[in-house]
C-alpha cells in the first residue's frame, strides 16, 4: 500500500496571502498514496514574450516564448506559473497527500537595469502561498464571513537563496526575513513552531500525526556562499544552533517512535567538482543521518536545477579534525562526472549478491545475506560476501545515506515536477494531518540538549581510527554532543528496508516547450494553448530498475552509473561502410550513465553526452 506527495519549487506575481489554518485530512486511505515535491520555479513578472534571451527576457527582440524560454537563463513567466498550478489542480489535487515546497519563489537578480526589491520578494512569495491556498483551500470565504478557511493537505515550505536579498546572504535570526516569512507562511507553519521559525527559519510539521514529520531546514546557514555566517562549528554560529536543534528534533522523534523527512533548498553536494555546504555542516549532517538512520526516511532539495542524487558516506565523517573542503568550480556536466567518479570507487559487489538482497527482501529472510559465518575450521564460507557487506554497512548499506535533488519548473531545460509514492501499510484509520500539536513538542528542549550523548571513537570513521591505532594521534573527543546510534536490536529504518513510509518510487513529469511551440506555430493549439506535463520517466523503468527508493537501491544504481563499461566497439568495416555508418552502429559504453545524464537535464538536448 502506498501514498504520494508532491515536490515543487516556485516563483510568481504579487498577491497577499489570507490567514488560513491547515486542518485534518480525515483518515489515511489503505492504499498507495502520492505526495508532491515542489522545486524551484523562479517566477518573473517582468518576463515578456518575444524579447531577447540575452536581456533576461525583459526587453529587446528575441525568441522568448509565451510559456518560457527553455534552455536559457531566463526565469519563468507568470503564464508558466499559472499553467503549472492549473495542471496540478486538474490532475493531482485529489491524489496527493502533502506538498514539499523547496524554495526560490522569486526571479534571479540578474538584470542590472531592473534590480529586485525586498517588496518584490515578499509579494511573489505571498502570491505563491495564495496559489496553494486556492488549490487546497476547503471552503470559500467572502468578505462578510467570519469563518476561517481550511487547508485540505499540508504544504511545507523552506527558504531559498533567492528568497532573500542580497541573494545568498542570510544573517543570524531573528531577522527581517524570518519575521516577514512567518507572516507569509503563517498557515503552513504549526502554531507552536512559529517562535522557532522566527528565531532561525526552521520548523517541524507532522504530516501523519504521531507517525511522520517533515523537518524544514534553513540551509542558508549551511550554504558555503552565505558570507554572513561561518559554518556549524562555533557555538556562536546559527549553523551550530541549527544542527543542535535538528539533533534534538530527531532525538524526540525517535523517542516517540516517529519517522522524519528532511527538506531544504541547497543540497549537501560534496565532490571534487562541487561543494555547496560549509564542511563543518556537511560533517555534522552526515553524522546525524548515520546516527538517526532508524528515524530519517529521506531528504529532498532543489537549488541546482538538475535531476540527480547524492550518497553521503559516513566513513568520510571526521568529527575531530579540521578537513580541507576546498574544491574547484565546474560546469553541471563536470559536476555530474565527478559524482560518477566517486561512484566508480564504491565497494564492488560479488556476483549475484544484489539478486540475493532482492530475493531476501521479498521473503523477509536475510539469513543468506547476513555477514558470512565461520565454519568449524574458522574459515569464512564466503569471504567476498562478508568483506563486501562489512564495507557497505551490512545488507542494508547503512554506511550511506541519500539526498535527492529535483529539477525545477523554471525552464533552464524543460519545466518539471515530481510525484513521489511512499508506503502506508498498516496506517489504516490514522489521521493524516492536523495542526493540533502539543505546545512546545518540537521547541529547542534545553534539557534534552544537555543530556549526555555518545562521544567516543565508535563514531569516528574506520579510516581515521586506523590512523589513531598507529599511535601518532592523541585521542580527541568532539566538542559537541554526538547522537546515540540506533539500538543494536533495532531493525533498519524506512530509508533502508521497505516498511511504512519507505519511498517506493517517483514519477518525473516534464513539459516539452519546444514541441508545444512547434504545435502552436502549426496552428494545432487553438486560441488557448495549454501546457501539459507528461511522464519523462519512472524509477522502476527498464533503465533504473529500482524496486524502491531505499539507500541500497540508490547504491546499486550509483554502482551501475559508475561502471566504466566495455570499450565502444564498431560493428562494421569503416573502410567499406564509411565513418557515418560505423558511428551509427557503435554501442555506448554505459547506457545507465548516459540515461542518468540525459535525465539530469530533463531530456533537454545537451552537447556533452559522450563518455
Amino acid at each position: 500500500m502506498q501514498s504520494i506527495f508532491l515536490l515543487l519549487g516556485l516563483f510568481a506575481d504579487a498577491i497577499s496571502a489570507s490567514p488560513l489554518e491547515q486542518q485534518p485530512l480525515g483518515h489515511v486511505s489503505p492504499t498507495e498514496l502520492p505526495g508532491q515535491l515542489a522545486e524551484d520555479l523562479h517566477p518573473d513578472r517582468l518576463y515578456k514574450p518575444g524579447t531577447s534571451i540575452d536581456r533576461s527576457c525583459h526587453r529587446g527582440n528575441g525568441p522568448a516564448g509565451y510559456l518560457g524560454a527553455e534552455g536559457t537563463d531566463c526565469d519563468s513567466p507568470l503564464s508558466l506559473v499559472n499553467a503549472t498550478y492549473r495542471w496540478i489542480e486538474e490532475n493531482l489535487k485529489d491524489e496527493i497527500d502533502f506538498v514539499i515546497w523547496t524554495g526560490d519563489s522569486v526571479r534571479h537578480d540578474n538584470d542590472e537595469k531592473l534590480p529586485r526589491t525586498a517588496d518584490e520578494i515578499v509579494e511573489l512569495n505571498a502570491f505563491l502561498s495564495q496559489k496553494w491556498i486556492s488549490i487546497f483551500g476547503e471552503e470559500e470565504v467572502d468578505e462578510s464571513s467570519n469563518a476561517v478557511p481550511k487547508m485540505s493537505i499540508p504544504v511545507i515550505p523552506t527558504f531559498g537563496n533567492n528568497d532573500i536579498m542580497p541573494h545568498n546572504i542570510f544573517n543570524k535570526g531573528p531577522n527581517k526575513w524570518t519575521k516577514r516569512f512567518a507572516e507569509i507562511w503563517n498557515l503552513f507553519i504549526p502554531e507552536d513552531q512559529r517562535h522557532t521559525f522566527v528565531e532561525g527559519g526552521w520548523f517541524t510539521a507532522e504530516v501523519v500525526p504521531g507517525r511522520l514529520a517533515v523537518i524544514s531546514l534553513n540551509t542558508m546557514y549551511f550554504f558555503d556562499s552565505n558570507s554572513a555566517v561561518d559554518g556549524c562549528n562555533a557555538k556562536s554560529e546559527p549553523g551550530y544552533e541549527h544542527m543542535e536543534w535538528l539533533r534534538v528534533q530527531l532525538k524526540i522523534l525517535r523517542s516517540r517512535n516517529m519517522k522524519a523527512i528532511l527538506i531544504g533548498h541547497v543540497p549537501p553536494a560534496r565532490s571534487s567538482g562541487k561543494k555547496n555546504w560549509d564542511e563543518t555542516c556537511w560533517q555534522k549532517y552526515t553524522l546525524w543521518m548515520h546516527q538517526y538512520r532508524d528515524v530519517v526516511v529521506s531528504s529532498f532539495y532543489g537549488h541546482m536545477n538538475i535531476d540527480h542524487f547524492m550518497l553521503q558516506d559516513s566513513n568520510k565523517v571526521n568529527i575531530v579534525s579540521k578537513v580541507d573542503g576546498k574544491v574547484s568550480t565546474s560546469s553541471k556536466t563536470d559536476y555530474l562526472q565527478s559524482l560518477r567518479n566517486q561512484w566508480s570507487s564504491l565497494p564492488s559487489p560479488p556476483s549475484g549478491v544484489f539478486e540475493e538482497f532482492d530475493s531476501a527482501s521479498d521473503s523477509g529472510d536475510f539469513s543468506e545475506v547476513e555477514p558470512a559465518k565461520k565454519d568449524k575450521g574458522g574459515k569464512n564460507k564466503d569471504k567476498k560476501k562478508q568483506k563486501f557487506l562489512d564495507k557497505i554497512g551490512g545488507p542494508w548499506a547503512e554506511r550511506y545515506s541519500v539526498s535527492l535533488v529535483s529539477p525545477s519548473v523554471v525552464p533552464n531545460f524543460f519545466p518539471s515536477l515530481r510525484v513521489i509514492d511512499y508506503n502506508i501499510t498498516g496506517l489504516d484509520g490514522v489521521d493524516s494531518f492536523t495542526h493540533g500539536f502539543v505546545e512546545a513538542t518540537y521547541g529547542v528542549d534545553h534539557a534534552a540538549m544537555d543530556m549526555p550523548e555518545t562521544s567516543d571513537d565508535s563514531l569516528i570513521s574506520p579510516e581515521i581510527q586506523k590512523k589513531k591505532k598507529k599511535g601518532k594521534d592523541k585521542k580527541k573527543k568532539p566538542k559537541f554532543k554526538v547522537p546515540e546510534p540506533p539500538s543494536s536490536t533495532a531493525p533498519p529504518g524506512p530509508a533502508y528496508s521497505n516498511q511504512p513510509f519507505t519511498l517506493l518510487g517517483y514519477t518525473q513529469y516534464y513539459s516539452n516547450l519546444t514541441k508545444l511551440y512547434e504545435k502552436i506555430a502549426a496552428g494545432e493549439q487553438g486560441d488557448d494553448p495549454r501546457i501539459d506535463y507528461e511522464i519523462e520517466y519512472t524509477t522502476n523503468d527498464d533503465v533504473y530498475q529500482m524496486k524502491d527508493l531505499t539507500v541500497r537501491s540508490f547504491f546499486q544504481l550509483a554502482a551501475r552509473i559508475g561502471e566504466e563499461g566495455a570499450e565502444e566497439k564498431y560493428t562494421g568495416d569503416i573502410s567499406s561502410e564509411g565513418v557515418d555508418a560505423a558511428v551509427k552502429k557503435k554501442k555506448p559504453a554505459n547506457d545507465v550513465w548516459r540515461t542518468f545524464l540525459r535525465r539530469a537535464f530533463v531530456g533537454f538536448p545537451v552537447d556533452d553526452l559522450d563518455e
